[in-house]
Order: C-alpha cells, then sequence, then structure tokens
C-alpha cells in the first residue's frame, strides 16, 4: 500500500476511503472521470463493491495494492471506484451485464467500459494471476487494452450485444394478472418445494436468510390454514436462532451461511438483515405465542441499537466481518478462554454450545446450539431455569470480555432506505414487547431523517461526515413511507401520515412509469444513465416496486385516494404472474398481493390507557391490518382523512375500537371479545 493518497481521501463513503491510499489513481464517478475517458479515448475500469466485503478487500490487497498492476491500469484505463450502497443505481444496470456476461453476479464487481459508459467485458473477483480457470487481472488488463486499442470492431460487437440485451431486459413486460387466490396458491407450492426440510431455509449452500419469503408462507398459513407453511418456517427459525449465523452473545444476524446448517456464516454484520429478521420471528411469536420468538427478535434490535446507530439517531450501515485482518476473529472463541471467564459454569456453557478444545472452525470455536438445555438440565441435575440462567449470565460475560477485542471496522454511512427497514422493525418491536426504548429508537431516527436527509419533500440518499448527498432512489422512498406508516401504528400521530403522503405523491410523480404501470429505479430528474431500469426482484432486501405497492396500498385506507390504489393494484398486476412462477425471487410482492386479495381490516382503538387492550391487540397475528391506537384528544386532528370520519370516544367506557373491512364499519365495541368477533368475520 502506497503512503500517498488518490482523489478518494476527500470522499465520506468508507468503502472508497479503504482505497484512497491504493497507488491506482481512482476517481469517483462522475463528470471528471467521464470527460477524461472521452478526450483521452480511454476505457473505463469500473470496480463497484461496499465496506463489508470480503472479496473486495481481496481483490484490494491482491491486485488494487499492487505497483505492476496499478501502473497498467493508470496507463491504459480510467479507473473509477464505487461504493455500490451510494449508487445502486450504478450496480443494478451493471450487475445485470455482469450476469448476461459471465451467467453470475456479485462483489467486486469488475464492468470494462468504453468512453460512453457502454459495457464490454465484465466479471467479478480477478486474482492477480491465473488461478482455477480465473484469468490474472494484469494479463486480463493487457488483453482488454491491446483490444480496445486495435481491435475496435470486436470491441463494438460486444457493445451492441450487451446494450441490445440491457434494452430488451429493461424494457420486458407481462401483461397484467388477475389477482385472486390462486395466484397465491401456486406461488406458496412452488415456493415450499425450493425449502430444505431438514435444515430449513431454501436451497443448498451458501444459505441467505430470504425474510420476506418465510413472511409470505406464514401468511399463506393464516390464509389457508395448512400446518406445513407454518411448520417449514418455524423450523427455519429455529435453525437459524441456533446455528453460528446467530451471535449468540452479542444478538443480531450474520449475512449468510457458508453451509446449508446455518453454522459457519460469513461473519459481516449488514443493517438490512437485522431490520428484516427480526420481523419474521415477531410474527413467529405473534402466531404462536412462544415467547423464544420475541427474545430473538428484541436481541437482535438491541444489538443495533448498542453497536450501529448514530448518537443523533441513524443507524451505519455494516459491521465488517474482518478484525486485526482475519475473517470471524471478533466472533470466535477458545474453549480455555470460555472457561477463565465463566469458571464453574463454563462447562454447561460449552456443553450447549457446542464449545471443543480442539475448536470447530480453523481451530476456535463458533457458538451454536449444540445440547438442549433440557438434556443439560438432567445431566448437571438442575431445573431448566438454572440452566437458562447459567446460560444468560455467560453470554453477558462473554460480551464484557468480548468488547476488549478489536472490533470489526463500521461502515457509518447512512442510508435512508435502510434506515427505513429499521425503524419499521424497531415500531413492531415496540408493539410486541411495549419496550419504549425501541419507539424512542424509532422516533429518533425519523427525527434525524426529518432534519438532516429530507429536503422539503424530496430525500437525499446517504448521510455521513455531516454531509448529505445524492438523490434518493426509489427504495428511498418505498422503505422510508413505510418505516413512518410503521410508526404511525405504534404512535399514530397526524404528523407521520402526512409526511407519507408528501413522499408518495413525490414517488407518483417522478419515479412513475404509466406505460407498463411500475416505477423507475431513478427519478425523472436523476443524472441520465445509460438505460433507465427497474427494481422488481425481492432479494436481499425487498425490490422498490414491492415497497411502493405496499405504501400506496396502506396508504389508500387511510385517505381513500384513488390514484395510489390504482398504482400499487398496476404494480403488482404487472409482476403478479412472474412471481407466482419464480416466488422465490418476489416474496415481498407476495406479501403485498396477500394483503389485497385477503382485503385488509382497519382497526381503531381510540384510548388513553396503554394496557392489556393495546398489548393485546398488537399481539394478534394480522398481517393485512392497518392499524391506529390513538387517545382522545389526539382524534380530532386526524379528522380530516377519511380513515378517522365519525370515530369518536365513547366517553364513559375505557376505550373505544372500530373495526372495519369492505367499506362497513362496526359499531362502536368496548370489550376485547367483540373485537375478536369482528375480526373473525370480517
Amino acid at each position: 500500500m502506497s503512503n500517498k493518497t488518490n482523489r478518494l481521501i476527500n470522499e465520506t463513503s468508507p468503502y472508497l476511503l479503504q482505497h484512497a491510499y491504493n497507488p491506482v489513481d481512482w476517481y469517483t464517478w462522475g463528470p471528471e472521470a467521464l470527460e477524461k475517458s472521452k478526450i483521452e479515448d480511454k476505457p473505463i475500469f469500473l470496480s463497484i463493491g461496499y465496506s463489508a466485503c470480503h472479496w473486495c478487500h481481496v481483490m484490494a490487497h491482491e491486485c488494487f495494492e499492487d505497483e505492476e498492476i496499478a501502473k497498467i491500469m493508470n496507463e491504459n484505463f480510467v479507473n473509477i471506484k464505487v461504493d455500490r450502497e451510494e449508487r445502486p443505481d450504478l450496480d443494478d444496470i451493471y450487475q445485470r451485464v455482469c450476469q448476461m456476461f459471465t451467467g453470475t453476479g456479485g462483489w467486486p464487481l469488475s464492468v470494462f467500459l468504453t468512453p460512453d459508459q457502454k459495457p464490454f467485458f465484465a466479471g467479478t473477483y480477478f486474482p492477480p494471476d491465473s488461478r482455477y480457470g480465473t484469468p490474472g487481472f494484469a494479463s486480463l488488463l493487457r488483453q482488454l487494452s491491446d483490444m480496445y486499442r486495435n481491435n475496435r470492431e470486436s470491441v463494438d460487437k460486444q457493445v451492441t450485444m450487451l446494450m441490445d440485451a440491457l434494452d430488451q431486459m429493461t424494457k420486458f413486460t407481462l401483461p397484467a394478472a388477475r389477482l385472486e387466490k390462486t395466484l397465491l396458491d401456486e406461488a406458496a407450492v412452488n415456493l415450499l418445494q425450493s425449502g430444505d426440510t431438514i435444515n430449513g431455509g431454501f436451497g443448498p449452500a451458501p444459505k441467505f436468510p430470504n425474510a420476506a419469503n418465510l413472511s409470505f408462507l406464514l401468511r399463506y398459513y393464516a390464509l389457508s390454514k395448512i400446518n406445513k407453511f407454518k411448520e417449514f418456517v418455524l423450523l427455519t427459525l429455529d435453525r437459524m436462532a441456533a446455528g453460528g449465523i446467530h451471535d449468540h452473545v452479542g444478538g443480531g444476524f450474520h449475512r449468510y451461511s457458508t453451509d446449508s446448517r446455518w453454522f459457519v456464516p460469513h461473519f459481516e454484520k449488514m443493517l438490512y438483515d437485522n431490520a428484516l429478521i427480526p420481523l419474521v420471528y415477531i410474527e413467529a411469536f405473534q402466531i404462536t405465542g412462544d415467547k423464544k420468538y420475541v427474545e430473538i427478535a428484541s436481541s437482535t434490535l438491541d444489538y443495533v441499537l448498542r453497536e450501529i446507530t448514530n448518537p443523533d439517531g441513524g443507524f451505519y450501515s455494516a459491521q465488517d466481518a474482518d478484525s486485526e485482518g482475519i475473517e470471524g476473529k471478533y466472533y470466535t472463541w477458545k474453549k480455555r478462554e470460555i472457561m477463565e471467564a465463566l469458571r464453574s459454569d463454563g462447562e454447561i456453557f460449552c456443553m450447549h454450545y457446542g464449545v471443543t478444545e480442539e475448536g470447530n472452525f480453523e481451530g476456535y470455536n463458533i457458538l451454536h446450539t449444540s445440547v438442549p438445555v433440557e438434556t443439560l438440565a438432567k445431566k448437571f441435575s438442575k431445573s431448566v431455569e438454572e440452566i437458562e440462567r447459567v446460560l444468560s449470565e455467560g453470554r453477558e460475560k462473554l460480551l464484557r470480555k468480548r468488547e476488549n477485542r478489536v472490533k470489526p471496522s463500521r461502515d457509518e454511512k447512512i442510508l435512508t432506505s435502510w434506515n427505513g427497514l429499521m425503524i419499521s422493525a424497531l415500531a413492531k418491536g415496540y408493539r410486541v414487547t411495549g419496550n419504549n426504548v425501541y419507539l424512542e429508537a424509532a422516533r429518533k431516527a425519523v427525527r434525524f431523517i426529518e432534519t438532516t436527509i429530507a429536503d422539503g419533500d424530496k430525500l437525499r440518499r446517504t448521510f455521513k461526515d455531516g454531509k448529505a448527498k445524492l438523490d434518493g432512489y426509489l427504495e428511498d422512498y418505498a422503505f422510508y413511507a413505510n418505516a413512518l406508516l410503521d410508526l404511525f401504528e405504534a404512535d399514530s400521530r397526524a404528523e407521520y401520515l402526512r409526511r407519507v403522503m408528501a413522499y408518495a405523491d413525490y414517488m407518483a410523480k417522478h419515479f412513475w412509469d404509466e406505460t407498463s404501470g411500475d416505477f423507475f429505479f431513478t427519478a425523472d430528474n436523476h443524472e441520465k444513465l445509460i438505460v433507465r431500469t427497474k427494481s422488481v426482484y425481492d432479494l436481499s432486501i425487498p425490490s422498490g416496486n414491492s415497497m411502493a405497492a405496499l405504501a400506496l396500498l396502506r396508504l389508500y385506507h387511510y385517505t381513500q385516494n384513488q390514484d395510489y390504489f390504482k398504482k400499487a393494484e398496476r404494480v403488482l398486476g404487472t409482476n403478479a404472474t412472474m412471481a407466482a412462477e419464480n416466488p422465490f425471487a418476489f416474496g415481498q410482492l407476495l406479501n403485498v398481493i396477500f394483503i389485497h386479495v385477503r382485503k385488509p381490516i382497519e382497526i381503531t382503538l381510540i384510548t388513553d390507557d396503554k394496557a392489556d387492550i393495546v398489548t393485546w391487540l398488537n399481539r394478534q397475528f394480522l398481517p393485512e391490518g392497518i392499524f391506529a391506537v390513538v387517545n382522545r384528544e389526539s382524534i380530532s386532528t386526524l379528522q380530516d382523512l377519511i380513515f378517522f370520519k365519525g370515530k369518536e370516544a365513547v366517553k364513559e367506557e375505557s376505550f373505544t375500537a372500530y373495526v372495519c373491512k369492505n367499506f362497513t364499519c362496526s359499531l362502536p365495541l368496548h370489550s376485547t371479545e367483540d373485537i375478536q368477533k369482528n375480526i373473525a368475520n370480517t
């Protein structure tokens, strides 16, 4: 690594700053680099990654820190480095190119472009020298530079082929499908067929949590009453909670498992996973009443608040997999460390978590649930409660001990979309636990976004080092709109709904494609790129389109604005056929279709007493529910919204509830039994 810095030293992105000492003459994406490429007629090498990406670090060390390779890059290319989390628009375009070119995608993403930004070669990780059939990066650079200088016809041919395919891909649409239960039947059966009935989850290794797919199967269970759908989700949640993908000491989940058993994780922790996964555990608790599920959700939310929360209320993006240059070092243990810390309780702890002298991961131990509590209680002649106390105290002691280690680096960018997901998780966590810490954290995050990232009705993408920058993408508006709606359901303040309407109107004005009936990835006032793509697939995070449809559908029920409903319905219809045939990639869209097919239940609860009735309502599994819990004074501030018209508190009663469906509302209700009957009859 050079002692001399390059241009990236002036950036705020932790990923870009990681490359600020490379001998490569890096540029950021922008007019300076693009103009230089045109003036000098040099091809562009575009490298896209993110700060917690292990193989991005490997390629940086092997290639971008190498003086000889850097020399080839600097002499023959204009080299641009991009943080995919800041510029998902660029990543979306060029990942599509990579998938067309190689059949796969991923990070680091390595793409070679003409000066007009059009691709002619793409791949992911390249080693410095040829290995296992992968060309060495140095020889690849020479070959592509030579091709660009001396065989422009071949380059143009590649460009034409890739641009034609990209153009077809971005314009491809199917006729709108009818939104009915048979579509959900087909999707649920197809999705369950891809499930691993031994270990839970979907497909072989590597195995990702796929939270939206699990939520869809829980919804389908509620619709069909077929137990196998619920049982599969509970199996998956139990296996994930027991495995090494779950941080048993500090809470939270690592990004994915490298094996099919959820045992050996890729150790990075992403904000979005730790926002999405708790939601499924909360729903499992609502369905089963089993407190172990809400405890896992709570420990995950607690991890986020402890480790990756900004003092002003925003949430950081990620923690790295590596510390001191070794993947997983922060999270793994030698048996002697545990025995020294826990002393007489160490043997119980080690047996429960599968800790051995020789270790289970490169000489160290990944904690995973190995021996059940009940078995330990019999073996050590203790009660189950005593064993659980030993394990709980042991986790606390090891967490304090772990705090003395060198922590993995933290990506302190604050992304609007991922913060939206986290606000939703905290709002729902508050509703089932009653823990005011979660509610206040959600409120504080909203204040942070409204005062530092929002600019009127416009959202910025990212905030770091006192700067909010880059225009928001569809997912920023859609995720944050849903976050405000989730917070409104927990804390029904009129200001939240008014902000949602403002963002929904901006989204409809600047992102909507009237021709095909869905939303573009970028706004109409965004930088012009080689294509304007759309995000429809729900993968590690939900797509912008599925979340936009969800926000608009929910907002329609509060406002009766027909435009919101029509746009939501068109998004669902446009993608419904693909969702039924390939449900794995459309989990969140299917969740929204479920609401549309099942038809929402609108529940308004007016009470000044936040006790039993609120707790009871919040612990019901009602994924089609549209909620408001309002005190007697604030109901008057909401009367201009059609959802609240005519709904008043009956003075002599401790609470008043209204249950509405299909444009018909109940009389005022004053008992849990009456609410339950009305919900059951809708």
